[in-house]
């Protein structure tokens, strides 16, 4: 079984956690999948807001489909969450990730 066939398995016996869907939005754009990636960090984010690292990565891909303005709002959505979590780390990666495409 390949690595996302086993991802997608995960994501439909834990639908309610975001760990599976992480990995296989992770798997996703790894693959050049974008479309699919977007869509899947999109969905992340939506059930789990305050699963920050979603935020750093989805845009990312955002950037790497040349949606740059998706990617700044993801980015300043995720600022919000970390800043909301007190998350110093993930705030910093969040706020460099903004002041690379401004």
């Amino acid at each position: 079984m390949d690595r996302l066939t086993l991802l997608q398995r995960f994501v439909a016996e834990k639908p309610g956690e975001p760990f599976p869907h992480y990995g296989l939005a992770m798997e996703l754009r790894k693959l050049g999948r974008l479309a699919e990636a977007n869509a899947a960090f999109a969905a992340l984010i939506e059930r789990h807001p305050r699963y920050i690292a979603a935020y750093l990565m989805a845009g990312n891909a955002l950037v790497e489909a040349g949606d740059r303005d998706a990617a700044m709002s993801t980015y300043e959505r995720g600022i919000a969450a970390a800043s909301a979590a007190g998350d110093s780390h993930a705030l910093g990666e969040l706020e460099a990730a903004r002041a690379a495409l401004l």
